[in-house]
């Protein structure tokens, strides 16, 4: 597998988590439910796949030329 295909396959993965905690909070927020353990639990979910997402992009080890991706 070519390093592109490698970040495509590593960005997936951590863009579907960041996308499933986001899309768990919005719903709490349409249930009116933003405060309580359920919610803190929901935020920390979120700001975790966050970080994991930023510290992927900023990784050392991420070496693709990033004009492969446009």
């Amino acid at each position: 597998m070519s390093h592109i295909d490698d970040f495509r396959f590593d960005s997936q993965k951590l863009l579907v988590e960041l996308d499933a905690t986001t899309t768990k909070m919005m719903v709490l927020v349409a249930s009116k439910k933003v405060t309580g353990p359920e919610w803190e639990d929901a935020v920390k979910d979120q700001k975790s796949a966050f970080d994991d997402w930023i510290s992927f992009l900023n990784s050392p080890e991420l070496s693709i030329d990033r004009s492969d991706l446009i």
